[in-house]
């Protein structure tokens, strides 16, 4: 979005048209659509504008829920905002700290400033993009204790501030930036401010692990199976006795695996009649010996994230599956044996073997009205394929 959209949108206008549109339909004529809205008199630059932010607040839904209906995007912030549930838990942290005053440095569209706002603190939001910083403030515009600036990280005001929230921006355009030196602001400014004031900084999830302090608390976060952040936390906002930590939002709510250190994996054991595949954050934090002395588990092979036991526990750690037989990983035997047991609908997942997923199952022939999950890994140093069915 430039400038010149986010005016059209703005304006009394162009407001009154984007409330009044239907819910974005992918598959509607949008052609039909345009034509319909400029027979009512609404200028081109006004309808293409409205459309865009219809089309972004219905891709918004799976982060903000029903509050996407009264906010604005821009493509990237979208993309890079955090999900409103993972933003409520970094507020959670400010909050029971004692911390009244966070400035958001980076704060994007305004996520977790809104979060932060919504439990009474007070809030300044600093964007160094003009449009996204005018975004930021339409959404946080609901909240007296929320301003926006626009500016940089390095520049803002910190005088009377107690705490700090940063999400560096690691992207030039649509270049990743690979050298934390280049993020904007910077890894060394973020650390240097979490030596003065509490200080949280959200980071993708596959940074190096070199790069996390020793005095970090650092936090694994999944939504739904899906790892979607590293967030370290300095000072009043990390906890006493917790380095690693994997918390896992879905269905069941919010859950959370912690520790003072990585965890020693359990050794590698047979296979028993139950296979669990932790949970992305749990992996990440590398705290899957934990989870396994949990699930009275073991290893099924020392490098390879996959867990055995001979029972079936309810966790929100990992997905288990209940092992129906074993085979070696020999596509003819096991196009056979699916075959014989009518499987046509068949989900793949492999770990420790190079295989694609999607030409194996296609080589299969699959056919029939039985459905199965088939495993590829290798248990001790074979290569197996276990066929197995979900139980949680």
């Amino acid at each position: 979005m430039d400038a010149t959209e986010l005016r059209e949108l703005l304006s009394l206008e162009g407001l009154r048209l984007l409330d009044s549109l239907p819910q974005w339909d992918s598959a509607a004529d949008v052609v039909r659509t345009v034509s319909a809205l400029r027979r009512e008199g609404h200028p081109p630059a006004r309808v293409a504008a409205a459309l865009a932010q219809s089309r972004l607040r219905s891709r918004a839904e799976t982060k903000f829920g029903p509050f996407a209906e009264r906010m604005l995007f821009t493509e990237a912030g979208l993309e890079q905002a955090t999900r409103l549930s993972v933003a409520a838990q970094h507020a959670g942290r400010f909050q029971r700290a004692g911390i009244g005053w966070v400035a958001d440095l980076g704060c994007g569209i305004g996520a977790d400033a809104m979060a932060l706002a919504s439990l009474d603190i007070e809030v300044t939001a600093v964007e160094r993009d003009e449009v996204t910083a005018a975004v930021a403030a339409y959404n946080l515009a609901p909240w007296s204790n929320a301003r926006v600036e626009h500016g940089t990280a390095e520049e803002a005001d910190l005088a009377g501030i107690g705490g700090v929230y940063l999400d560096p921006a690691r992207r030039d355009g649509v270049k990743r930036l690979a050298n934390p030196a280049d993020w904007s602001p910077s890894l060394d400014f973020a650390f240097d401010l979490a030596t003065r004031l509490p200080t949280g900084v959200k980071l993708g999830p596959g940074i190096d692990r070199d790069l996390i302090p020793d005095d970090a608390e650092a936090q694994w976060v999944s939504v739904d199976r899906d790892v979607v952040e590293l967030g370290l936390w300095f000072g009043a906002v990390a906890r006493a006795g917790i380095r690693r930590s994997a918390l896992v939002i879905g269905s069941h709510g919010v859950a959370e695996l912690s520790a003072e250190r990585d965890s020693e994996d359990e050794p590698v054991g047979t296979l028993g009649e139950y296979v669990y595949e932790p949970d992305g954050a749990v992996i990440r934090a590398r705290l899957i010996g934990d989870l396994a002395r949990s699930l009275g588990g073991r290893m099924l092979s020392p490098t390879i994230a996959y867990l055995t036991a001979d029972t079936a526990v309810q966790t929100p750690f990992a997905s288990a599956f209940r092992v129906v037989e074993e085979f070696p990983l020999d596509k003819r035997t096991l196009k056979k044996e699916l075959a014989a047991r009518e499987i046509g609908t068949l989900e793949i997942k492999k770990r420790g073997v190079d295989i694609d997923p999607a030409t194996f199952r296609s080589s299969l022939g699959l056919a029939g009205s039985e459905s199965a999950t088939l495993i590829l890994t290798r248990v001790g140093e074979r290569r197996r394929a276990l066929l197995a069915e979900r139980v949680g």
